[in-house]
Order: C-alpha cells, then sequence, then structure tokens
C-alpha cells in the first residue's frame, strides 16, 4: 500500500489516496498498526481521500487506537495541500465533506492554509456533555470521577467535543493521568478532547492537549479552535488569538457568536512517502 506522510504542526497523519478505489475497510481495520510507532509507518492517524457526491473531495479518519473521528483540523489543512498537490482539485478554495459536515479549507499564498471550520456548537445536548442542562458550559464545575479532582471546564463542540480548562501553568499539568480521566469520564458519553490553556498575554495563548482516541499529541487544530472559543467566551480573549502548541503555532478568529465561523490558519508539510505491507 502506498501512503503520504504529513505533519501539521507536529500532529502526523498518514494519508491513503482513495479517490478512485473507495472500499477501505480492509485498510481502515489496520488503522492501529499503521499508526504504531515501532510497528508502522507512526502517526496520530490515517486520513483518506475519498470522492463525495456533496463536495470536491471526501476526508475520513482513524485515530491510533482504530477509532474513527469526525474531524481534524491538522489533518484537514494537509489534506487540502496533497489534494492539490495530486491534481484532484484545482482552485485554492475547497470543499471537503467530513464527519462534522463540509468545510472549506483555502491554499494561501504563504503556504499557510485557512480553514473555515463552521460555526462553533455551544449548547450541551449539541457537544454532548451531560449534568449542566441544556444551555452552554461556560466556566462550571466539574469533578472528574476517576481522580476527584475539581475543575472549572468550558465545553465546544467544532463537530468532536472538547473540554477546555484554563490553568495557571500548563506545564504543571499531568496530561497523560488527566486528559485520560477527564477523556472517559461520564460527563461525556462519547468521550472528549481535553485541553488545557494559558493566557500569555493579550491575544496570546499557550495549549496542551490529550486528544480523544490518541492520547497526547503536539497539536489539535478543532481543539485549538474550541480552546479561543472558550477564551472569548470567558473573557479572556477579543474574536482573535494566537495559540502556541507543542509543535507549532495557530491562528484563530471568531467573532463571537454561535452563528459566526470559526477560522484556522496553520501549516501542514510533507514529510516522506513510500509503501508499507498490510
Amino acid at each position: 500500500m502506498h501512503f503520504t506522510k504529513w505533519q501539521a504542526c507536529g500532529n502526523d497523519f498518514v494519508f491513503i489516496n482513495a479517490a478512485e478505489n473507495p472500499d477501505i475497510k480492509s485498510i481502515s481495520d489496520q488503522a492501529k498498526l499503521i499508526c504504531d510507532r515501532h510497528y508502522g509507518v507512526g502517526a496520530d492517524g490515517v486520513i483518506f481521500i475519498l470522492p463525495s457526491e456533496a463536495a470536491d473531495l471526501k476526508m475520513r479518519i482513524f485515530n491510533s487506537d482504530g477509532s474513527e473521528a469526525e474531524m481534524c483540523g491538522n489533518g484537514i489543512r494537509a489534506f487540502a495541500k496533497w489534494a492539490s498537490e495530486l491534481g484532484l482539485v484545482n482552485e485554492k478554495k475547497i470543499s471537503v465533506e467530513t464527519g462534522a459536515g463540509i468545510l472549506y479549507p483555502e491554499l494561501l499564498d504563504d503556504g499557510n492554509v485557512r480553514v473555515d471550520m463552521g460555526v462553533p456548537h455551544l449548547s450541551a445536548k449539541e457537544i454532548p456533555v451531560l449534568g449542566f442542562g441544556d444551555g452552554t458550559v461556560v466556566d462550571k464545575p466539574l469533578i472528574n470521577g476517576g481522580t476527584g479532582k475539581h475543575y472549572q471546564v468550558s465545553c465546544v463542540s467544532m463537530g468532536n467535543p472538547h473540554c477546555v480548562i484554563f490553568v495557571d501553568d500548563v506545564n504543571a499539568i499531568d496530561l497523560p493521568g488527566e486528559g485520560h480521566q477527564l477523556e472517559i469520564d461520564a460527563h461525556f458519553p462519547n468521550k472528549t478532547n481535553v485541553e488545557f490553556a494559558q493566557k500569555l498575554s493579550g491575544n496570546h495563548f499557550r495549549m496542551r492537549v490529550w486528544e480523544r482516541g490518541t492520547g497526547i499529541t503536539l497539536a489539535c487544530g478543532t481543539g485549538t479552535c474550541a480552546a479561543v472559543v472558550a477564551a472569548i467566551l470567558n473573557g479572556f480573549a477579543d474574536k482573535s488569538a494566537d495559540v502556541d502548541l507543542d509543535g507549532g503555532s495557530l491562528h484563530i478568529d471568531w467573532a463571537g457568536s454561535s452563528k459566526d465561523h470559526v477560522y484556522m490558519t496553520g501549516p501542514a508539510v510533507k514529510v516522506f512517502e513510500g509503501d508499507i505491507s498490510l
């Protein structure tokens, strides 16, 4: 099987072109092996380029534990650049069908990709998160059932669920322990991605992430979007922010209402390509 490896802010993916052969089950079943950094290629996820009847192309992503995710913000930037390189699309702005709806990445002249990520979902039912009624979950107390720790959480869905926690020092967080326990907390029926964010100055933040189905990653695009939305809702930022992640930086714009779209801008780089026997 031929593959291409891409990274976006250190979030790395194995890409497989299935535009002409959309029967991916035999390969997707091997996603855990492909992502294994000792016995496979090594990646945070496997992404397929597929044909779409609703958009220019369709993207499906499988996490390193083999589960399928709705969307991946870093992945869709690499998706757009690779699809252009392959000649599957000709325009700089394209439409991509995902499990979170149709999204619109745009190739910029500076090499970055700007993605219209759609509107954030803010109601507890849409995210989903239990125990907070049907309204928004912004700066609400949560006691984690696994550790007994108390948190102030803000929850957002970018087509996938996120739990954002603002802290004084993200480097002091026990990310493997706290991230895993929050991911599987009973408040989150579909599990959740977990972002710990620290305000550095003005509209500048630092974030670390525990991704649902993957664990610690160097970056999370949808998580960065969720963190900035949460920062604006909490009054920590105003309409845009720059976020430093372990693997790079992303710029996020959001005007502040549930009807406004979130825009993410950042890099994506091809690393290598090759063949793997499955």
